[in-house]
């Protein structure tokens, strides 16, 4: 298992051992042998700031508040994704999309084609620039499936923030791309926080790769948990000001085939 956290600030602590417990699954993600329903992850956001949400789960959580009907086109426009030529590392291996929308009583609008911006804060490799991505095809904002999920996504981030009227809310499809002699990296920036209040990663497919754990590291310096996205549905939900966030870097398999991770990433901020 390749660990990228190069780019760190924080002076994660036992960095060694943590690691190496990590590697072998010894860290637990929050997991429950029930169930668990929308109240549980309310409950296990408040409290750990995390979850680990299991394919079977949320999916059901996501067809009792929609349709997922199209979910075979939604996945098969990550093979229509731009390169990201933003990287400072001068990687090759990240496509995206992007767009952004305006949340506010129940209604989720999409908003004009902008640039995604993080500063040097939050993202010491890629932030203090303006990135304009390509935007996210207009059939797939209108699908059921991403419909869906912003559905879900703006029902338990707003139980959770009871004051907020108004959310940005931005949308990306990653593509993270490994051959044999140059890894993908997810998370190129290593353990970080967005600059955001709530992200949910969602896991579209995993194609002939291996590792891609993720990492999720308290306040502290502590590193507090890991598990990995293996099915489509498996998520990531992260309150974003109270944890961070990385992921291993991804390896092919077997080399002579495309290997490849996609993920959905939804942040909500309050506006």
């Amino acid at each position: 298992m390749l660990l990228h956290f190069r780019h760190s600030r924080r002076p994660w602590r036992s960095q060694a051992a943590s690691y190496k417990k990590a590697a072998y699954g010894i860290i637990c993600a929050v997991l429950s042998t029930t169930a668990m329903t929308l109240p549980n992850y309310q409950q296990a956001l408040r409290d750990h700031a995390h979850v680990f949400a299991h394919a079977n789960e949320m999916r059901a959580l996501l067809e009792a508040r929609g349709s997922v009907s199209d979910w075979a086109m939604f996945a098969e426009s990550w093979n229509e994704l731009g390169l990201d030529t933003y990287m400072a590392d001068q990687g090759r291996y990240r496509r995206r999309r992007h767009a952004v929308f305006a949340a506010a009583d129940g209604q989720m609008q999409r908003l004009a084609h902008q640039p995604h911006f993080q500063t040097l804060d939050y993202n010491v490799l890629n932030g203090g620039i303006e990135r304009w991505f390509e935007p996210i095809k207009d059939e797939l904002v209108n699908s059921k499936s991403l419909t869906t999920i912003l559905s879900f996504c703006h029902d338990l981030f707003s139980s959770l923030a009871t004051d907020v009227k108004q959310w940005q809310v931005e949308v990306h499809q990653f593509r993270i791309e490994a051959s044999a002699d140059a890894p993908g990296l997810p998370t190129p920036e290593g353990m970080h926080r967005d600059g955001v209040d709530y992200v949910l990663v969602l896991l579209i497919k995993r194609s002939n790769i291996a590792s891609g754990t993720t990492m999720i590291g308290s306040l502290d310096g502590s590193l507090s948990s890991s598990f990995t996205l293996i099915k489509p549905f498996d998520a990531a939900l992260v309150d974003d000001a109270r944890a961070y966030h990385g992921v291993t870097a991804v390896e092919p398999i077997n080399p002579l085939l495309p290997a490849y991770r996609d993920v959905l990433v939804v942040t909500f901020r309050r506006a």
